[in-house]
């Protein structure tokens, strides 16, 4: 084992069979020059053929040969290593892929033999509900004619199933042969109420799998154990705990397996949600920094002209995701309702009295998933949450107040199977509901629907985004912060533009209408929410436009689905999408509109990204993000990246001396600023360590006060603009100041010096660019162009130590002990 490192920052690589390892391996030197200080790789075990994410992992034996083999990751990891970089990985405990049986060799295992199987405890079955057989909702209407018999396989087309031993004999119809399967090929309609596997959320070819058996940990954590043993892996990323049985129990294997490794978990907090702190792990992976970043740089004064832009807009944000997410649990998780009433039917009855009836069981299960204000609980933590939710659906549904009373004392049992799988549902039914369906149903500013956020909670101010950074140093500060990943919604520059329109309020109100009357939509949050993102991501290109509205439409369910698409409404809506290429009056109105917000974009967008890097916890950077980057929901945010025109253009930056550009980039289209802004604050965080010890928020006064995010990181003063057209009215910055202690401080994004006084003027800084990276002089004096060795390259993180001390806290200099004295903080 290696010892414990923890990262000041990371970068995002989606490895892909297109993009493998040895293409990421071709990409160290960049990153490494970029200033991040690790990579961060997109699972990379045996995946379905041709998979583009990985999430659908098929043999956790070796690493995938379409993204280059164990070979290529032992390459990969070595050229990290040998530059300083640390190696983060996304695991995938939940689930594996089976939508190609044959590369599975424990589904399909699980399909020769059935209960049989040397594997069968690997899965999660209900066998009982399936009559002693695994269904399998492969079926279209065509039903078994569908189905060919050849080589004594069963086949769907090209894909093959198994037989059990000595069930084909010559002669035999498929229907015979299917009949004597451990299996039961069912139409894919039956998967939302008869599917007796459980899933990752409603995917039916991602089958879970039961990580709590010590036997199935070994088996499907055995190479990622070997990554730690051989010194490639220094950190772990894992996937949707959420759905596992015992998220702390698997948290505290897995730390045994990677002695104590970095780790974070894509745990979805809501607004006010705290993660568990029995966790034995660093942190989330930042959805619930972002909404918090997102909200600082929104207008507030925009919300009732927003709200009321569409003429649709939901009035209920509460009662809108109950019911979307009462909607799924009837529905495409039905499923999962069916098994949790199935477990608790038998305790309802009595002495006195029979069992309730299944479906009031169903009802009430359906409406108590529907009615959390989290994700799940972790009995007997957040035992209150439980509690709300039973009141809550008690509350909404009188007429299921007895069926409540009776399967409460069952679900409020940490030791009860029916408690446990209410755990593992809730979480789904969460993310399908708010996530995958209500957040396509509102749309007043639609940069607010992002994972893990809530549309209702407008904007955050100022002094409530510094109390939340302050948290975050003193609770968990080697979380991950980010701003894009390869899930959210819309990325972070596309949000940025959005979020514009709340500023301009009653203008954007006029313009839409402008624009519903040029191209009409009878949906009309739905109308709202295309333009929006027309804008938000222009000069996106009509085929991604056309992607989006089609996801989009489908996932809101309103108007049109995925399994019932309404082709008239669909030939409008893809209409209104062509306009905006076609039509010149729609043009000239977004022509208009880009014109007003350009500006205003690139500031929001330069402002949260200085304020991700710098804050407290550890930044990530999604791959292409140091550039402007206008993408949508996948498979739009995963779209190949052109790493050959960001090394030329760092290197200009950089300059053929190390000694920075010949002039300071323009803020544009080309992304230069961006970039250049991203490289300096990513590399002064990795290689001054003793800059970013604490988290002081810096006052600011004068005409424009509002309009400025500034604080001081132990040293490094971060100051960034926000509501830039409001700066605007105001005439600009005039006797704005912002209040650090009085010391000679250089610009790293500008080289400009700033002096030691009683404020630093706005006006006088903030000159070409929205935002600014303030250093000591004597660092900025001491600091290169990306050669700069880190003081702690490669060197082994204090797993005590505070995240954003590094190695520097111990060693501070005298200057900055000064500075301490000075406020108050020694």
């Amino acid at each position: 084992m290696t010892a414990r490192r923890v990262p000041t920052s990371t970068y995002r690589l989606q490895v892909t069979p297109d993009f493998d390892l040895s293409a990421a391996r071709d990409v160290v030197d960049y990153v490494r020059d970029l200033g991040a200080d690790w990579l961060y790789l997109s699972p990379v075990l045996q995946a379905e053929p041709g998979s583009q994410h990985g999430y659908d992992v098929v043999d956790h034996g070796h690493v995938d040969t379409e993204r280059g083999g164990d070979e290529a990751l032992r390459a990969l990891a070595d050229a990290a290593h040998a530059v300083g970089l640390g190696v983060l990985v996304d695991v995938v405990p939940n689930h594996v892929g089976v939508a190609t049986p044959e590369v599975n060799p424990w589904w399909w295992s699980l399909l020769e033999h059935g209960q049989g199987s040397p594997v069968a405890w690997a899965f999660d079955v209900d066998w009982d509900a399936g009559d002693g057989k695994l269904r399998v909702p492969v079926l279209d209407d065509r039903l078994l004619d569908a189905v060919d018999l050849r080589d004594g396989r069963l086949y769907l087309g090209d894909t093959a199933y198994p037989t059990a031993p000595g069930t084909v004999h010559d002669g035999d119809s498929v229907a015979d042969v299917h009949a004597r399967q451990h299996y039961e090929f069912v139409h894919w309609k039956r998967a939302d109420h008869e599917l007796n596997y459980r899933r990752f959320f409603a995917v039916n070819t991602l089958a879970a799998i039961r990580v709590e058996e010590p036997e199935v940990f070994a088996a499907s954590h055995g190479t990622i154990g070997a990554w730690f043993r051989d010194g490639l892996v220094d950190g772990l990323r894992i996937d949707h705990p959420d759905g596992l049985y015992d998220p702390a129990g698997y948290l505290q294997d897995l730390a045994a397996l990677t002695d104590g490794a970095y780790t974070l978990v894509e745990k979805i907090l809501e607004p006010g949600e705290e993660l568990p702190a029995s966790w034995p792990v660093d942190g989330t992976t930042g959805y619930d920094a972002l909404g918090v970043l997102d909200r600082v740089f929104v207008d507030p004064a925009g919300e009732d002209s927003l709200t009321a832009a569409s003429g649709a807009e939901p009035t209920d944000w509460q009662q809108l995701t109950h019911d979307t997410r009462r909607g799924i649990a009837d529905g495409i998780l039905g499923s999962e309702v069916e098994r949790l009433a199935r477990l608790l039917g038998p305790g309802t009855g009595s002495a006195a009295s029979a069992p309730l009836p299944h479906e009031r069981i169903v009802d009430a299960v359906a409406e108590i998933v529907a009615s959390f204000d989290v994700y799940r609980t972790y009995l007997p933590e957040g035992a209150h949450h439980l509690i709300d939710a039973l009141e809550g659906a008690a509350s909404a549904r009188p007429d299921l107040d007895d069926v409540i009373d009776r399967i409460a004392p069952a679900l409020v049992d940490p030791a009860n199977a029916a408690a446990i799988r209410l755990q593992q549902t809730s979480g789904m039914v969460m993310a399908k509901g708010v996530e995958d369906t209500a957040f396509y149903r509102t749309s007043r500013l639609t940069s607010l629907s992002e994972v893990g956020g809530d549309p209702s909670v407008f904007s955050v101010s100022v002094r409530a985004f510094h109390q939340a950074q302050r948290d975050r140093l003193g609770s968990w500060p080697h979380t991950m912060t980010t701003l894009t990943t390869h899930d959210t919604k819309r990325s972070e520059d596309t949000r940025a533009r959005i979020a514009v329109l709340a500023e301009l309020g009653h203008e954007w109100a006029s313009t839409l209408e402008r624009l519903q009357s040029l191209a009409p939509l009878e949906d009309a949050v739905l109308a709202d929410l295309l333009w929006q993102a027309i804008v938000g991501a222009r000069p996106a290109s009509r085929e991604r436009l056309h992607a989006y509205a089609e996801k989009a439409s489908r996932e809101a369910g309103d108007s049109t689905t995925w399994t019932a698409p309404d082709e008239d409404f669909e030939r409008r809506m893809h209409a209104l999408v062509d306009a905006a290429f076609d039509d010149p009056a729609v043009v000239a109105v977004l022509d208009a509109l880009d014109e007003r917000i350009d500006a205003a974009g690139w500031s929001n967008g330069l402002g949260q990204k200085l304020v991700q890097l710098t804050a407290p916890g550890v930044p990530d950077v999604y791959q292409g993000t140091e550039f402007w980057d206008r993408s949508l929901v996948d498979p739009d945010n995963r779209r190949p990246v052109d790493y050959t025109e960001r090394r030329h253009v760092l290197a200009e930056l950089d300059g053929p001396d190390d000694d920075g550009p010949e002039r300071l980039p323009a803020v544009g289209l080309d992304g230069a600023a961006k970039l250049l802004m991203t490289s300096r604050a990513l590399r002064v965080r990795r290689d001054h360590p003793e800059l970013f010890t604490r988290y002081l928020a810096l006052e600011a006064t004068g005409s424009a006060a509002d309009h400025v995010i500034a604080f001081d990181r132990g040293g490094a003063v971060t100051i960034a603009t926000r509501l830039p057209i409001g700066l605007e009215r105001v005439g600009g910055w005039g006797d704005t100041l912002v209040h650090a202690v009085p010391q000679d401080r250089v610009d790293l994004l500008t080289g400009r010096s700033v002096p030691a006084g009683r404020g630093i003027a706005l006006a006088e800084l903030l000159t070409d660019y929205p935002v600014a990276l303030l250093v000591p002089a004597r660092v900025a004096e001491a600091t290169d162009h990306g050669t700069e060795t880190p003081a702690d390259s490669g060197a082994p993180a204090d797993s005590g130590a505070p995240a954003d001390s590094g190695s520097g806290s111990a060693g501070e200099s005298d200057a900055q002990a000064e500075i301490d004295i000075l406020e108050g903080h020694a």
